[in-house]
């Protein structure tokens, strides 16, 4: 499923057990141990009283009166959960083996948690000082949570536990639908049921699927959970064959926590014609405010679209109707109707006014003109301060240029350069060590900008450079530039130009002095006509544009001689079209014609390639390779290694040593980049694209696809890191260098021999990886690595545990890492050699 509204990934804020933010009232239990075992100190990550919440009595085996509750006060999307037994400074050893939840909105009606095949499951628990985090893949949307111990064996127990997810906007507290039903498909079962529908059997009042915020793909019968569950086809949709209505339509019925001014309802649908599935022909809405339905409904008529396959939201405009009840009546188009996610959108404004007595109406109207005083007054003072910031950026960056033409005109007579297969290596300055945060760089875009929450977080790094000792010193040093001592240049963040990707994401780094070499440069590709690209689908967007999968007919006329496709000439050509969108600003249309540029000058075997462009008219257009197989997250997360496992299940396979061919050459790839002063800074086998015969090249589009939103830590809404794949410098200092570069292949190697079946530190939440980076920072040897995988020889675990080494200087260049694969490591499961 591709995240949207409330994503997993995403949605996992701490809702305040361990931070204070849910009041000792709101905390509650069926026992208590002693007055200070009580339910108030349950806090996850909490010391007071005796440790923990401890029930009365011993647990029974599958005894499920004892319980912890927590009322949230409002309804909550919760996405995971988190325990700890009770610890009491190394005195305490009481903890749930197992456990099980059950949830309510209302309070009156309980709810057991179920997994995505509808199954009440146990969850473990686990004592220790970490809190033991468990991913629910089924989100809950509730007030109230329970936590109920269970044991095998007669024990105390004890629990502190925590939520994370956040607020639930919508307002949805339940829907009533018809059971989603099965069809046949190439004479197999494709399950269209709502597997995790909440509702009583009867009244069938609760949620689900529906509003679970993630949405299925185009093709309905793949699942993008399917290699972490055993899910169905299907599993992704609810559906209904128009068969089974005689009236036409399936009509649901949506029940609000309070009555609402609604101004759309957004419904995510299936629109694989060929399959027999359309988007509904009409939807007619009745709304109820009070007791009664309103005598005129609302209808809404979509545009067929017998082109485009591709699943989407479609949008209903539901005209400031105050309802608190919508019975919508869906129909049909075709044979299927398959719905993956429905979402409605309110106005606030308009119900306060709605529900205000007109006694208050002039009061109302003097709070409101005063509110918009003081937002003029704070919106003027924000644009004094940007202006502000501005002219000193200016300055600063005049500076910074001043010094770095300085040290290259010292410097110049120690520039080499030597060509060898056309691809330029050039001995140029040192690593630059600088304690520059995030404050000192001057982006064109929103990404990578003042992690100061992080940095909070650990307050001794406000004003630390990499090497406290030292950091006089090499601040010292930082406008001097030597020839580093592994021959691959580095450069610290202040010192490099960050490109505003088209979809949202930096591309590749670079040295600004670099960008003014290409600047007087043209374009080495041509102009490709836009007709003879066909779309195929839509892999990701962003904030300024979009990028798509097509077919490029003729593509072969259009290339220079040296560059061989695998595709005979009168067939078409798989490529990844990034698109401007026609009404991005100035500042984007220029960073889109440098990453032209840029794109244009890389060639090399593993790096994505820049075919043609569409620059003679809007929108703007670059044409790239793409390669069949998808990217390497989503192959080897479909594979299985080579085993007795693997025969059982006829699972398709990958060998020990096409792994590490598939590492190597990313290795290569990286190399190469290095060569030119190329800072990567999102390498991941999400951005890893597999060819025929296990082909890899390196890409940049990741970051745009909302298949791995849940990869990235947003920090309050600006700031998208992948922090799970970064160095500590990096997520602390800002410095994103060679070397971060070399810690995130280290990453990405681990995800390979793992075969992308977990995420990097799946057991800490985004707030712990932060505090493990303050680990590696402080270096009193408390810091988590990441395990060596079931398949990774000592001696290729070894690598990866150089690439995460504290020191920057310490860890190998990607020239070295590429050797060690290519020589050694790899050539036998059995070497254990250094």
């Amino acid at each position: 499923k591709m995240v949207l509204f409330l994503p997993a990934g995403v949605c996992r804020y701490p809702l305040g057990m361990s931070g204070g933010q849910i009041q000792d009232e709101d905390i509650s239990a069926s026992s208590q141990w002693s007055e200070s075992t009580a339910a108030r100190y349950g806090r996850l990550d909490s010391e007071e009283g005796d440790g923990a919440w401890c029930p009365e009595i011993t647990v029974e085996p599958d005894h499920l009166k004892e319980f912890l509750q927590i009322d949230l006060r409002s309804l909550h999307f919760i996405t995971l959960v988190g325990t700890q037994g009770r610890h009491a400074g190394g005195f305490g050893n009481e903890f749930a083996q197992m456990y099980k939840i059950k949830y309510s909105r209302d309070g009156s009606r309980w709810i057991s948690w179920r997994n995505r095949q509808g199954k009440q499951v146990r969850l473990f628990g686990e004592i220790r000082l970490w809190p033991y985090i468990v991913h629910l893949c089924t989100p809950i949307i509730a007030r109230f949570v329970r936590f109920m111990p269970v044991t095998d064996h007669s024990m105390n127990v004890c629990m502190r536990v925590e939520l994370y997810g956040c607020e639930w906007l919508d307002g949805l507290v339940s829907y009533n639908a018809p059971i989603g039903e099965h069809m046949t498909l190439a004479g197999s079962s494709v399950y269209l049921n709502d597997s995790i529908y909440d509702g009583a059997l009867i009244h069938r009042s609760g949620l689900g699927q529906l509003t679970d915020g993630v949405c299925g793909l185009d093709d309905f019968t793949v699942s993008t959970v399917s290699h972490v569950s055993n899910v169905w086809p299907g599993y992704d949709y609810v559906g209904w064959n128009n068969e089974s209505f005689s009236n036409g339509y399936v009509e649901i019925m949506f029940e609000f926590d309070r009555t609402r001014n609604f101004t759309s309802m957004k419904v995510h649908s299936n629109n694989l014609f060929s399959k027999n599935i359309k988007v509904f022909r009409e939807v007619v809405c009745h709304f109820r405010s009070d007791s009664d339905w309103e005598l005129s409904p609302l209808s809404f008529s979509p545009v067929e679209d017998l082109k485009n396959s591709n699943a989407r939201f479609v949008t209903v405009n539901l005209a400031h109707h105050m309802a608190s009840a919508i019975k919508c009546q869906f129909y049909f188009a075709d044979a299927w109707m398959l719905f993956s996610e429905i979402t409605f959108q309110s106005g606030t404004e308009a119900e306060t006014l709605h529900v205000v007595d007109d006694s208050n109406t002039r009061i109302l109207i003097g709070c409101l003109v005063a509110i918009i005083f003081i937002l003029v007054a704070i919106i003027v003072i924000i644009l004094w301060r940007q202006v502000w910031q501005k002219m000193l950026e200016k300055a600063t960056r005049r500076m910074l240029d001043d010094e770095l033409t300085a040290s290259l005109s010292i410097q110049s007579e120690t520039f080499t350069y030597s060509h060898n297969n056309n691809n330029p290596q050039s001995s140029l300055p040192s690593e630059q060590e600088s304690s520059s945060t995030y404050e000192r760089i001057f982006p064109l875009g929103p990404d990578y900008q003042e992690p100061s929450r992080l940095i909070s977080k650990l307050p001794e790094f406000a004003h630390t450079s990499e090497e406290p000792a030292s950091s006089s010193t090499a601040a010292s040093k930082s406008t001097t530039s030597t020839v580093a001592q592994d021959g691959v240049p580095h450069y610290a963040e202040a010192d490099i130009v960050n490109l505003q990707g088209v979809t949202g994401g930096n591309t590749y780094a670079i040295p600004a002095v670099t960008l003014d070499l290409l600047s007087g440069k043209d374009v080495a590709v041509e102009e490709f006509p836009r007709k003879l690209l066909t779309f195929k689908e839509k892999l990701g967007e962003g904030q300024f544009g979009e990028v798509h999968l097509c077919e490029a007919e003729g593509m072969q006329e259009f290339m220079n001689k040296e560059f061989k496709f695998d595709y005979p000439e009168e067939e078409p050509v798989l490529v990844a079209v990034k698109m401007l969108r026609s009404d991005a600003n100035k500042n984007a249309r220029n960073d889109f014609l440098k990453e032209i540029k840029i794109m244009s000058r890389l060639k090399d075997p593993n790096i994505v390639r820049l075919l043609a462009v569409c620059i003679y008219s809007d929108p703007l257009c670059m044409i790239t390779e793409y390669m069949e197989n998808g990217d390497l997250n989503q192959f080897l997360s479909k594979h299985e290694p080579e085993g007795q496992l693997a025969l059982l299940s006829n699972a398709p396979t990958v060998s020990f040593e096409n792994l590490c061919y598939m590492a190597t050459q990313i290795a290569s790839g990286m190399r190469y980049l290095s060569s030119l002063n190329f800072v990567h800074r999102d390498l991941a086998t999400r951005n890893c694209l597999v060819g025929k015969n296990y082909t890899i090249k390196i890409a940049d589009f990741g970051m745009s696809r909302n298949l791995y939103s849940g990869d990235y830590y947003r920090i309050q809404g600006r700031a998208v890191l992948p922090i799970r794949w970064m160095s500590w410098e990096s997520i602390l200092l800002g410095k994103f260098t060679t070397a971060s570069d070399v810690w995130a292949f280290g990453v990405t190697l681990w995800e390979i021999l793992n075969f992308c079946k977990e995420q990097p530190y799946s057991q800490l939440t985004d707030e712990q990886v932060i505090e493990n980076t303050g680990e590696f920072f402080r270096d009193q040897k408390r810091q988590i690595y990441l395990p060596q995988p079931v398949l990774c020889p000592d001696a290729l675990y070894r690598v990866m545990l150089s690439c995460w080494r504290r020191n920057t200087k310490e860890r190998p260049s990607f020239q070295e890492t590429h050797r060690a694969l290519l020589d050694k490591t790899c050539l036998s499961e059995e070497d254990n050699s250094v």
